[in-house]
C-alpha cells in the first residue's frame, strides 16, 4: 500500500520542463571531467591557502599551532564517526527510493555498491560546490535520471530526501536551542545562538508543513486559466515541491518504508556531530556536548552561501563564529573546526572522485543496456508490422 501511494504521488502531474532543466544543469555541472578536475585545483588552493597564509595574516598562527599535535586516538574515533556518516547517507539515499520491486528497473540498477558510488561522489560534489549540498543533489538526481527513473518521479523524490534530512537539522536546532537557553543542558546560552535560530527552524519546519498542503493538481487548475507558458512553468515548481513533501510525510506515516530513510537522515547528522565533538577532544575538550550540537548546526547554516570552491572560506568562518559566540576560546575552536573540516569533507573528497568516475562508468553501461532494450523493442515492432 506504501509503495502503491507514492507511486500514485509521484505521477500526478505529466513531465515538467523545470525537471528538465534540472536535469540538463547537472548533466553540465557534473558531465564534465574537466570542470571537475579545475574545481578539484581551486579546492587545493584555497586548503593551501588556509593552512599557510591566513594564520600568517590574521595572526592566529599560534591558535593552529595544536593542528600538528593533535590525541590521535580521537582523530581516528572522528574518522569512524565519518565512515558511520556515509553509511547512514547510503541508507537514507536507498530509503528514499520507495521501491522493493524486483521487476523496478531503477531499484535494480541502484544496487549497493552503486548506492554508494552516489553517496560518496554527492557528499564531493556537495563540498566542491557547496551552496547547501547543491551539487551532490544535482548529482543525485543526475543518477536517478540515468538510471532510468522518470522526471516526476525522481524530483519528488529528491524533494522528500531534502525534506526528510533537513527536518532532522531544523528539529536539532530547535530541541537543542530550547534546552540550552532553559539551562536543562550545561554551556553558554547567548540568545542569537539559541532561540533566534531556533526560532527560525520552527518557521521554516511550519513552511514546510504549508508546501504539503499544495494542491495535487495545482498544475492542472493553473493550466485550464493561464495561456501563458511562462506561467504554467512556474506553476510546475509549486507541484514538484508539494509532491515531494507529501511523499516524505507518507514515509513517515508508514514506519516500515520510511524507516531506514528517517534513520538515515538522522545518522548523518549524529556522524557529522560526532566528527567535531570527537575533534574538540583531539585538542583537549572541555566544550559541553549541548554547544558543540547547537554550534555545529548554527555554523553549517553558512553552507547556504555559495564559495567559490569546496565551500573554503564561507563553512570555515560560518562554524568558527558559532563556537565564539558561545565563548568558547579560540585556541580550541580554529584547530577543532579544521580537523572537523579535513576528517568530515576534505579527506573524502579524492575517494568521491574515485566513485565519481566509477558512477559515470556505470552510466555508461546502463546507456548501452537502454540502447539494446530500445533495440530489440523496435525489432520486435518490425516484425509484427511485416
Amino acid at each position: 500500500m506504501a509503495d502503491d501511494d507514492l507511486r500514485r504521488r509521484d505521477s500526478v502531474a505529466p513531465e515538467m520542463e523545470p525537471t528538465v532543466e534540472i536535469e540538463e544543469a547537472g548533466t553540465r555541472l557534473l558531465g564534465d571531467r574537466r570542470r571537475m578536475l579545475s574545481v578539484l585545483a581551486a579546492f587545493v588552493v584555497l586548503i593551501v591557502g588556509i593552512y599557510i597564509l591566513l594564520p600568517k595574516i590574521t595572526g592566529v598562527s599560534g591558535s593552529l599551532k595544536k593542528l600538528s599535535d593533535p590525541s590521535w586516538p580521537w582523530v581516528a574515533v572522528a574518522a569512524g564517526f565519518n565512515a558511520f556518516s556515509f553509511v547512514a547517507y547510503a541508507a537514507l539515499f536507498r530509503g528514499i527510493l520507495g521501491g522493493r520491486d524486483e521487476d523496478d528497473l531503477v531499484y535494480r540498477r541502484l544496487g549497493l555498491g552503486t548506492s554508494l558510488n552516489i553517496t560518496m561522489a554527492g557528499l564531493a560534489a556537495s563540498t566542491l560546490f557547496s551552496a547547501a549540498g547543491a551539487g551532490g543533489v544535482a548529482l543525485t538526481y543526475w543518477a536517478l535520471r540515468k538510471a532510468g527513473m522518470e522526471r516526476r518521479r525522481a524530483a519528488s523524490r529528491m524533494v522528500a530526501f531534502i525534506v526528510l534530512l533537513y527536518t532532522v537539522y531544523a528539529a536539532a536546532l530547535v530541541i537543542f536551542g530550547v534546552l540550552l537557553r532553559a539551562h536543562a543542558l550545561s554551556g553558554k546560552a547567548p540568545l542569537g545562538g539559541t532561540v533566534v535560530p531556533a526560532g527560525l527552524a520552527l518557521l521554516a519546519f511550519l513552511l514546510v508543513c504549508l508546501i504539503a498542503l499544495i494542491p495535487t493538481d495545482l498544475e492542472r487548475r493553473i493550466s485550464r486559466h493561464a495561456g501563458n507558458r511562462l506561467v504554467r512553468r512556474i506553476a510546475s515548481v509549486p507541484a514538484t515541491v508539494g509532491t515531494g513533501t507529501r511523499t516524505a510525510l507518507v514515509y513517515l506515516r508508514h514506519p516500515r518504508r520510511g524507516s531506514s530513510a528517517l534513520l538515515g537522515a538522522l545518522g548523518y547528522w549524529v556522524g557529522m556531530v560526532g566528527i567535531l565533538w570527537a575533534s574538540f577532544h583531539a585538542y583537549g575538550g572541555g566544550v559541553p556536548f549541548g554547544v558543540v550540537v547547537m554550534g555545529f548546526f548554527v555554523g553549517m547554516a553558512a553552507n547556504l552561501a555559495p564559495s567559490p570552491a569546496a565551500g573554503v572560506g564561507t563553512l570555515d568562518a560560518g562554524l568558527i563564529g558559532a563556537f565564539l559566540l558561545f565563548d568558547i576560546p579560540s585556541s580550541t575552536v580554529f584547530p577543532a573546526v579544521l580537523t572537523f573540516r579535513l576528517v568530515g569533507f576534505w579527506i573524502p573528497i579524492l575517494p568521491g572522485l574515485v566513485c565519481y568516475f566509477a558512477l559515470r562508468r556505470q552510466v555508461g553501461r546502463w546507456q548501452q543496456e537502454d540502447d539494446r532494450i530500445a533495440y530489440t523493442s523496435q525489432s520486435k515492432v518490425t516484425a509484427e508490422a511485416k
